[in-house]
């Protein structure tokens, strides 16, 4: 088919395009060069921060005996998963899971409605005070009475050796709530109006527009408050006495005191030489062992909300 008058123009002015910008389209050597060393520094910047874990592993599923000498260092010898097997006789260890893993989903779960809604309420001009309360909000994360008073008044609350203080403390999130308020009002305002014309409540809008709509923020936070979580040590520590309430982390705190003490022991030689040694061969494997089961939930779960938590993070953040 012959082409028009019209395509022939378009290809005429297309040639030139490329003929007067193929010089700016021309890959230099000095961009192969940059492009090679950022590459380079990537790589080895992502190396860095994989090797520690990878070691870990390694040192977990490796012969005992081996990882007590420190032959273990690139790849694993004698592998072997008893080291995980054996965690089952580890006291108390499955309260921790329970207790960490509890906390971590009902915190993180009403962490996330609570700062949708109140991201929400404070975007509305209609709300009793709506400055006063986001101001009053905004300034508790500037300001801290310091360890002490914070004991103090769970203490006064009764909250100490209770579950519920793992719980009621995570529901407000100022950040969070700051993150939500900043992407819905990047929604744009006609979806709202067009829902109270049909007679919908805030309630109804914020339940069935604002909430779907905000999934991207909502698991960014949502990762935020997991990790926060999971992570948490300070609240186990100084709040409770009973070993069944104790997180997973303060637990590996209590391994890690226990193999320094027997360290100490087998310093000082003696006759109970040889037994601390392997007790802290023991301690130290089930250091390392239950640290890389800390690690790996999270580790699991972060790739499946990464997309969500780059879109989410971007747009929360396009307004001040």
């Amino acid at each position: 088919m012959a082409k028009t008058a019209q395509e022939k123009l378009d290809e005429k002015k297309e040639k030139e395009y490329k003929k007067t910008h193929k010089n700016f389209y021309k890959t230099k050597p000095g961009d192969v060069l940059f492009n090679v060393l950022n590459y380079l520094f990537f790589t080895l910047f992502t190396l860095t921060c994989i090797f520690p874990f990878y070691y870990l592993f390694i040192n977990t599923i490796s012969d005992n005996d081996l990882v007590k000498r420190g032959l273990i260092n690139f790849y694993p010898k004698g592998i072997n998963f008893n080291n995980y097997l054996a965690l089952k006789s580890v006291n108390d260890l499955g309260y921790a899971f329970v207790v960490t893993i509890s906390r971590t989903i009902i915190a993180t779960v009403l962490m996330v409605v609570a700062s949708a809604f109140v991201g929400y309420l404070v975007t509305k001009q209609e709300m009793w005070k709506r400055s006063f309360w986001y101001r009053f909000l905004v300034i508790t994360m500037y300001f801290n009475a310091g360890l002490i008073p914070w004991y103090l008044n769970f203490a006064m609350l009764g909250l100490t050796n209770k579950y519920t203080a793992y719980i009621l403390p995570a529901i407000v999130a100022p950040y969070n709530i700051i993150l939500v308020k900043t992407y819905i009002e990047s929604i744009p305002g006609e979806l709202e109006e067009s829902a109270f014309i049909d007679g919908a409540s805030h309630m109804t809008v914020f339940r069935k527009l604002i909430f779907p709509l905000s999934k991207p923020i909502l698991a960014t936070i949502a990762i935020f408050g997991a990790v926060g979580n999971w992570n948490s040590f300070q609240d186990s520590l100084i709040l409770m006495q009973d070993s069944h309430l104790f997180t997973l982390q303060h637990r590996l705190y209590i391994y890690l005191n226990q193999s320094s003490n027997i360290q100490s022991v087998m310093q000082s030689g003696g006759s109970a030489a040889v037994s601390a040694m392997e007790q802290a061969l023991n301690a130290k494997v089930i250091k390392y062992t239950i640290s890389m089961v800390s690690i790996i939930p999270i580790l699991l779960v972060y790739p499946f909300m990464m997309r969500y938590f780059e879109e989410g993070i971007m747009l929360g953040a396009v307004k001040g």
